[in-house]
């Protein structure tokens, strides 16, 4: 409960604590900054970030996605999706072009570079993913607690499934 004195209102220190304890929001922030710390160094040795890797992988797929697909897919929004992509277009790891339906639209498409810069990463993914999820106290704790992150977030992602490659 807020305290309101002459120097305005003061939240006690058992609010805060309590907040540190319990707050879920916290605790994802949290836990999502130190696996992107834990991924970003996995990575580094072929010069990709956890949110590149991402990213690429996202233009893993047999059509050119949409920039609305992908902001949906990684949940940003294209202003911040935009600044990811000047990342990596210069390097020549992703293309982007103008739809020929439209020229308002843009189409993202991963490079021949790009796949290969994937195609290295994705072992280190498998191998440090394999040990985050065996860190965890039981087999079944990783299908929960990814489920219980896609009920937060709320918005089902769907991915084309036709016309996909298999690997």
């Amino acid at each position: 409960m807020v305290q309101v004195t002459s120097a305005g209102p003061v939240v006690p220190y058992s609010a805060t604590l309590n907040v540190r304890d319990a707050c879920l929001c916290l605790h994802v922030q949290r836990a999502a900054r130190a696996l992107a710390r834990r991924f970003d160094e996995a990575l580094r040795p072929v010069g990709l970030t956890n949110g590149q890797f991402s990213l690429l992988m996202s233009l893993n797929r047999p059509q050119p996605a949409t920039m609305a697909s992908v902001a949906e897919l990684l949940a940003m929004d294209r202003t911040t999706l935009t600044a990811a992509l000047k990342g990596l277009e210069p390097r020549g790891l992703v293309q982007v072009r103008v739809s020929p339906e439209d020229a308002r639209r843009r189409l993202l498409t991963l490079t021949a570079k790009g796949r290969k810069a994937l195609a290295a990463a994705l072992p280190i993914w498998q191998r440090e993913h394999g040990k985050l999820e065996a860190s965890l106290s039981s087999e079944e704790q990783p299908d929960r607690l990814r489920r219980d992150l896609q009920t937060l977030t709320a918005a089902p992602v769907v991915l084309p499934t036709t016309g996909c490659r298999s690997t």
